[in-house]
């Protein structure tokens, strides 16, 4: 059994890793601005945000995992990749490991070019993937830090109507495993997640799971 702190734990990818992470005997303490309706029993639940500095402080205190599941949007946007670098300069040197969910357009085409760069990224999420990919920048440029960056399939998110956890999916580098991004399930993401986290596997990696 692992200690996770869950930071962004009501949005939709901190939800589903809760509750995967839940399922299978975790430790939790979940961290959002808003409180969690359905908090697993036993969780630990702390209401602020993490860019105040005595929360995060009590978050990662004896994590052994930190998941970071924050959205780039509100009084958040332009903040994500400041607050994620916050949290691996003070992981530095410790055994707790940082698990960023960052996004589809982190990821390269067959031709090497960031996907948020291309035209075919839409225009309105340009802001939101920019962000999430200076974060992977920021973090994987701290030393001593056990860091994992996690793009999810391009077609990922609350808006999908299938979210049926199938127990299934797969696991690819910086480049995506389908030409059309493929999909993922908020559940089957979360599987990923907690399955990198018990396994321990893709240290100091950007990885990418998908169907």
């Amino acid at each position: 059994m692992a200690k996770i702190t869950v930071l962004g734990a009501t949005g939709f990818a901190g939800s589903n890793i809760t509750e995967e992470a839940a399922s299978r005997g975790h430790e939790l303490t979940l961290v959002s601005r808003s409180t969690p309706q359905d908090a697993p029993a036993g969780a630990r639940v702390i209401k602020g945000s993490v860019l105040d500095g005595d929360v995060l402080a009590q978050a990662i205190d004896g994590a052994d995992v930190v998941v970071g599941a924050l959205s780039p949007r509100g009084d958040m946007e332009g903040r994500v990749a400041d607050a994620y670098a916050d949290i691996a300069g003070r992981l530095a040197g410790t055994p707790t490991r940082f698990i960023i969910v960052g996004g589809f357009g982190s990821l390269k085409d067959e031709a090497g070019e960031r996907i948020v760069e291309t035209d075919a990224f839409a225009p309105e999420y340009k802001g939101e993937s920019r962000e999430l990919f200076a974060a992977y920048e920021r973090v994987s440029a701290v030393d001593d830090v056990d860091w994992t960056y996690v793009s999810p399939a391009g077609t990922f998110g609350s808006f999908v109507p299938d979210q049926t956890r199938r127990g299934e999916y797969r696991t690819g580098g910086e480049t995506p495993l389908a030409a059309d991004g493929s999909a993922i399930s908020g559940p089957d993401f979360a599987l990923a997640i907690v399955d990198a986290i018990e396994s321990s596997e893709h240290s100091r990696a950007h990885v990418h799971f998908a169907y």
